[in-house]
């Protein structure tokens, strides 16, 4: 399975489970994540929701790459009211597919009434980052490092541009001007995360905070959790959101373009890893 799916009294553990790819998302998985999340929600014993990476890393984002790469594969869609990418040419493809696949389903997630805490255990990398900015909480292992390393790509970052507001505008151009990785330490210091802990006690200080959070009122947690959201939203989230997802698909447009069809501007998952690795 591509997702896992566990219950710990008041506490849903949602694993991502592709370890051999560095839990790489491809749609397969992201269906399958929206189901353990509606599950969360429907069960009105859950209180919590954890999202969880198994292996060495939390996720290394988008699946560029990986033998069960599904882009060409039909799925029944929840996030947005749109046509089946598949079939579709050009540009329709690809927006028909990232506003589903990407943007609408972060969006989706943002909004489950649960609180939600991303654990986080070595990579997460580009898409990786869009799992683990629309929970609620991040808690982060010490040898956790983070990237949205697609402006190699001429992309101006990912598909669920939260940067400037998880970040803080200057963190955000460093983040994505130079590509390169960044700490757990940092991204606790910009206000990307909540705690900081050793690898060794990740599993058990996001379950502690997990379950105090469980005790509290699940209405009062909900309403909450939308106040903030739209608080965010008042201050320009969704809407800036929505003008760089425009931009976004401007550049692979352009890339297509200018190099024979190939919107990912000559990069594929070996040579970003490769750069990320150097960076």
């Amino acid at each position: 399975m591509t997702v896992e799916y566990e219950r710990r009294g008041p506490v849903a553990v949602v694993t991502m489970n592709r370890p051999e790819y560095r839990n790489a998302q491809n749609s397969a998985m992201t269906y399958a994540l929206d189901a353990a999340f509606t599950r969360a929600v429907d069960d009105p014993e859950v209180k919590v929701i954890v999202l969880a990476g198994a292996g060495e890393h939390f996720s290394a984002g988008h699946d560029i790459g990986t033998p069960e790469r599904d882009v060409d594969v039909s799925f029944e869609r929840k996030a947005v009211l749109w046509w089946d990418h598949v079939g579709a040419e050009g540009g329709d493809q690809r927006f028909a597919r990232e506003s589903e696949v990407y943007l609408g389903m972060c969006r989706r997630w943002r909004e489950i009434p649960k609180p939600t805490i991303a654990s986080v255990q070595g990579a997460c990398i580009a898409g990786a980052l869009m799992l683990a900015w629309v929970c609620d909480m991040i808690v982060a292992s010490d040898d956790a490092f983070f990237a949205d390393p697609v402006v190699r790509m001429g992309i101006p970052g990912v598909e669920y541009f939260a940067h400037p507001w998880v970040l803080g505008p200057r963190a955000a151009k460093e983040v994505l001007f130079t590509g390169a990785r960044f700490t757990a330490q940092q991204a606790k210091e910009w206000g990307m995360l909540n705690r900081v802990v050793a690898r060794a006690d990740l599993e058990t200080e996001t379950m502690a905070l997990a379950e105090k959070i469980a005790v509290m009122p699940r209405m009062g947690l909900a309403l909450a959790k939308k106040a903030v959201n739209q608080a965010e939203d008042l201050m320009g989230l969704r809407s800036g959101m929505d003008s760089v997802f425009g931009l976004h698909h401007f550049a692979h447009a352009h890339n297509a373009e200018v190099s024979g069809g190939d919107s990912l501007g000559g990069q594929d998952a070996r040579s970003m890893r490769d750069a990320n690795r150097t960076s």
